[in-house]
């Protein structure tokens, strides 16, 4: 049997015991995920997925979670209930979400995106419950190193991507790196980018911001000063691009990003993983951990998929064509929005 639950930012946002209160009520009658009879009374796991934030790539994550998480419960026969949590990017109410997990004894607890990592390998310190994270650039630099804790890394191959680059336009003079300061995801591909782009004589201009008004300062404050501008799987800039999209690629500075989310909501180009297929295989982890009852390793996703917005392209007068000979598979999207 199959147990969804969603519970609101509000509830959660209010005080530890009121916030429990509240989630307690907040779910959606059972549906069934498991042929009645295939097992005994009681046996399955229930699995909590945190999401730190929503956009575009963390919704796909755990739309492929879930799909994963139900396919497997059709396919062995067993129950599997899932709830689902959004810690809409603030450390106290993913807090407050992994006291709340840790509370409700869940078998296995899966993180998408770096800050919920973190928070739930806090709450689950001394538990032995499994946290199989999905989509952490750098799992090692975020300290995610505790013996329950696993996942799937997205960790970008920053100078493919900054190649990219310079081979669409061999021109490029400046780069603007476009980040949060708050995003752990970013700190290891900003400084591998300063340190390619310094070996190549081209100048950074470098643009920060924790919200989205902050994020578009950043843009527009940099857009006379570069030709291009880098973002790596930032979830702080993701939630952004939509505003600012369209402003780049109107001032003639193509987006190069980390993951194809990005693309999708008007970012020009990236190189990176399926986020379906990551979301995928880090339920098959999360399923392994609680069969076997011992925590698999963590698995770096494979990459080399070039994502191009058509219509940015467009925009830019941009010839792409050139990327075809550096990855196995160019996809050509255009833009759907966040």
């Amino acid at each position: 049997m199959k147990l969804f639950k969603k519970f609101a930012a509000a509830a959660l946002a209010a005080a530890l015991a009121v916030s429990m209160a509240a989630c307690s009520g907040a779910s959606s009658a059972p549906a069934s995920s498991a042929p009645a009879g295939s097992q005994p009374a009681g046996e399955g796991y229930r699995i909590a997925i945190v999401q730190q934030m929503d956009h575009a790539s963390l919704d796909e994550i755990r739309r492929a979670i879930e799909a994963e998480l139900d396919a497997k419960a059709a396919e062995l026969g067993v129950s599997i209930e899932y709830a689902e949590f959004n810690g809409q990017n603030d450390a106290t109410m993913l807090g407050q979400i992994g006291t709340q997990v840790v509370s409700d004894k869940y078998d296995a607890v899966i993180p998408i995106a770096t800050l919920a990592a973190q928070c739930m390998q806090t709450a689950t310190e001394g538990t032995g419950i499994p946290v199989v994270f999905a989509a952490i650039s750098d799992p090692e630099g975020a300290g995610l190193t505790a013996q329950n804790v696993t996942g799937t890394s997205d960790a970008l191959n920053t100078a493919f991507i900054l190649d990219m680059m310079l081979a669409q336009n061999p021109d490029i003079q400046a780069v603007g790196l476009l980040y949060s300061l708050s995003e752990a995801n970013s700190t290891k591909p900003i400084a591998e980018a300063k340190e390619y782009l310094a070996a190549k004589n081209i100048k950074v201009v470098e643009g920060t911001g924790n919200t989205n008004d902050e994020v578009l300062a950043a843009v527009n404050n940099m857009l006379d000063q570069v030709d291009a501008v880098f973002t790596p799987t930032d979830n702080v800039v993701m939630g952004a691009v939509p505003a600012f999209a369209e402003t780049l690629a109107e001032a003639g500075v193509a987006h190069y990003t980390g993951a194809d989310s990005f693309v999708r909501a008007g970012s020009f180009a990236t190189c990176g993983v399926n986020y379906t297929e990551l979301g995928a295989y880090t339920a098959d982890m999360a399923l392994e951990a609680l069969k076997s009852g011992s925590i698999p390793a963590v698995h770096v996703m494979d990459g080399g998929i070039i994502t191009v917005n058509t219509e940015t392209a467009a925009a830019l007068g941009a010839d792409y064509s050139v990327f075809s000979t550096m990855a196995g598979s160019v996809v050509e999207v255009t833009t759907t929005g966040n």
